[in-house]
């Protein structure tokens, strides 16, 4: 078995196109860190000082914190102060391209997070950067659903913690399939190393997803593309399990990035498709009297195809973060720690099941794949 330059290439573009949609951030609860800062004035202002001032626990925002996506990673807290490390915040705005450090962003008066860029103001909220003017104009419900009110907010190509982590699995990726292109041209014979191990689940990919659902005549031209995923996938559902700097970002739980990597299942199903997939679809084997009925449920199926593989990694991978976090939060819930035996042995139950449902859900969606797109290339015999 031989991983050729163009399966590398291939890797590489998917990657890149997943880039510009995933920079919608999430547009979910500010991070806990700016929560409990937005505190402080407040109790203050109230007379609340030390204990009194600590703000109560909140297991929403916890979770929020976890599964939306953010500027920053918070790393911990030491001596009462938080470690965090911020990431670039890159945009284009009405004075042309700005780039500047997350770190940059302070509180207004009313606990928004706003930055004054070359006497153009701009306010972060729920992760999403707005034009201040702008902001102010929005009704709540538009503010939550900041990522598509494009009039209201500059284009954004930050480095989010979902960017960052994605970068960084890619990256992962190209050297480990690089480093077994080149075992396999020094080594002729039994692959070894990381070659032994990743050699087993290429095989796998191929015999059991791609040969059974595609075909034998035409599996190995979507091979490159069903391996990206197999693998991505899967490297980035481990990364989200892993609660520390620089991973704990919940990547595959964004439903943007689940929605880009269905488009490109989706394009890649609908340019490779042939003529008696189109004929089925518009010209189906029903009398023509029924067309205006299954033409239209026709194109409905072939779009909800790709939903479904949007749906399903997005609500498995985040629900159960959410699982995990909530047992968790008992402990901070009843106040005691008598519940943490508890907690922690169905912290680590669940730990251990998602470990298996990270790899279900890069072998389901792969499986998917190969099975609509087999659809679509399959022959069929005409009498």
């Amino acid at each position: 078995m031989v991983i050729s330059k163009k399966s590398l290439q291939f890797l590489l573009v998917t990657f890149l196109a997943c880039m510009p949609l995933v920079t919608f951030a999430n547009p979910t609860a500010d991070s806990l860190q700016n929560h409990t800062e937005n505190a402080a004035p407040v109790a203050e202002a109230h007379g609340e000082t030390g204990h009194s001032a600590e703000k109560e626990f909140n297991a929403t925002e916890l979770i929020n914190d976890h599964i939306g996506d953010s500027h920053e990673f918070h790393i911990a807290d030491y001596d009462g102060h938080p470690i965090t490390f911020y990431l670039p915040v890159i945009l284009w705005t009405n004075n042309g391209l700005e780039m500047f450090s997350s770190e940059q962003f302070h509180h207004d008066n009313e606990g928004h997070h706003i930055i004054d860029v070359n006497g153009q103001k701009l306010v972060r909220f729920n992760e999403v950067i707005f034009y201040a003017d702008k902001f102010e104009t929005l009704t709540e419900d538009q503010r939550k659903n900041g990522a598509f009110a494009f009039d209201a907010r500059p284009l954004d190509f930050s480095i989010t913690k979902n960017v960052f982590s994605m970068l960084m699995s890619a990256l992962v990726l190209f050297f480990l399939f690089l480093a077994v292109a080149r075992s396999y041209n020094k080594n002729k014979l039994a692959p070894k190393g990381i070659a032994g191990f990743l050699e087993p689940l290429v095989i796998f990919v191929r015999d059991e997803i791609a040969i059974p659902n595609i075909g034998t005549k035409k599996y190995a031209k979507y091979m490159p593309y069903l391996l990206t995923i197999f693998f991505f996938i899967w490297i980035n559902n481990l990364i989200g399990l892993i609660p520390f700097f620089p991973f704990s970002s919940n990547l595959t739980g964004n439903i943007f990035f689940t929605f880009v990597l269905a488009l490109i299942t989706f394009i890649v199903t609908s340019f490779s498709a042939n003529k008696d997939y189109w004929k089925h679809i518009f010209m189906p084997p029903v009398p023509k009297a029924l067309y205006p009925i299954m033409i239209p449920v026709e194109i409905i199926g072939m779009l909800t195809k790709p939903f479904a593989l949007m749906i399903r990694l997005f609500a498995n991978i985040t629900a159960g973060h959410i699982i995990i976090l909530s047992l968790v939060s008992l402990i901070f819930i009843f106040k005691t720690v008598a519940v943490a035996p508890i907690s922690g042995a169905f912290v680590l139950f669940m730990s251990v099941l998602e470990m298996l449902v990270a790899a279900l859900q890069a072998y389901v969606f792969t499986l998917l794949t190969a099975l609509f797109i087999g659809q679509a290339v399959a022959e069929h015999d005409h009498h």
